[in-house]
């Protein structure tokens, strides 16, 4: 038994030695407040952690409008588990970015091991995953407006001639992401620990709409994400989830901490309510309904940093939708089972 745990612990360690051992360079992937209902962009290794026997998951969100043209991101994901220790889900994200026409989409599947399990009653559980996709970027250049096409007098002029250019317009790059969870699956405990470590953009692709040259300048930074969090089980009708994440990319870095209670109302119906903490960022209230297995959650961020003022109190909306195909009634204990955040 010693020699299995010892086993395991190598495993873990040499993974997670292969994801930090790559070196990153601003920030260019979007980021969500309810991280838990787009899960496999947090970490892959969340593929399959539903409690049931797939998940279907839709998010939106809306910033900054009352800046610009508004940014716009839309995910959709779908997950599900097989009896063969191993998860399987697709990703599909696209931003939508300011009045430049800047549209940024990924596409991946993620394919997770599940089978790493120790302890007493085989409770504790090891996920090992990887991310393969792809990443479209594109920019519509008839939307910008150059500084040589503006005259002092008469103002902008879009048939001015520039002599700004760029390299290319739109570019499909290889993309892969990797991650590493642990959670403990003991359904009769009162508290239950997940974490998490990911790492996404490890081939570090390239984007030659910024130059076609080699440099740090048109290479995709790559972002990574620690995770953790337990559920607690206050009475037979309720929990309370509190959970953390840490995200960074080049120099761009997030930290958001968060808590949301989760009660049974009856067979078919669970109510959510929280709130998430972005540091120097925003606060986000939360409230949700989990309906004969529909999940819908909406959260609003109050900015609290310098361009909060900037934006005249119109800040960001974030609207979810989540189907999961459970078996039989569904129980608020379920959540224990799962590495949901």
């Amino acid at each position: 038994m010693k020699n299995k745990k010892n086993k395991v612990f190598c495993l873990i360690m040499a993974f997670v030695c292969l994801l930090v051992s790559f070196r990153s360079v601003a920030q260019t992937d979007p980021h969500f407040t309810q991280n838990y209902t787009f899960p496999m962009y947090v970490n892959p290794a969340l593929a399959g952690s539903s409690d049931g026997e797939y998940r279907a998951s839709a998010i939106f969100r809306t910033q900054w409008g009352n800046i610009s043209n508004p940014y716009r991101t839309v995910g959709l994901s779908f997950d599900t588990r097989t009896n063969k220790n191993i998860a399987l889900g697709i990703n599909v994200l696209n931003q939508s970015a300011g009045d430049a026409g800047f549209n940024y989409l990924t596409s991946s599947v993620s394919i997770a091991y599940t089978g790493i399990k120790f302890g007493k009653d085989l409770n504790h559980r090891i996920v090992l995953a990887l991310q393969p996709g792809v990443l479209n970027r594109r920019v519509n250049t008839s939307k910008f407006q150059w500084g040589d096409q503006w005259n002092p007098i008469t103002g902008y002029n879009a048939n001015n001639i520039t002599s700004e250019t760029f390299a290319r317009s739109s570019s499909t790059t290889f993309d892969v992401g990797a991650g590493a969870l642990y959670y403990d699956a003991a359904p009769d405990k009162k508290s239950n620990l997940f974490a998490g470590f990911s790492l996404y953009h490890i081939n570090r692709p390239k984007d030659p709409i910024v130059s076609q040259q080699s440099t740090e300048l048109n290479i995709i930074p790559m972002r990574y994400a620690i995770h953790a969090g337990m559920s607690f089980n206050i009475s037979e009708r309720t929990s309370v989830i509190p959970h953390a994440l840490y995200m960074r990319q080049g120099t761009a870095s997030e930290t958001m901490i968060g808590l949301y209670a989760q009660l049974n109302v009856n067979e078919e119906t669970d109510f959510m309510i929280g709130g998430y903490y972005r540091l120097k960022d925003a606060i986000a209230p939360f409230v949700g309904i989990d309906w004969r297995n529909f999940i819908i959650g909406i959260s609003y961020d109050v900015n609290t940093s310098r361009l909060g003022a900037m934006s005249h109190s119109v800040n960001s909306t974030e609207i979810s939708l989540s189907y999961v195909k459970r078996k039989g009634g569904h129980s608020i204990f379920d959540f224990i089972r799962c590495a949901r955040l």
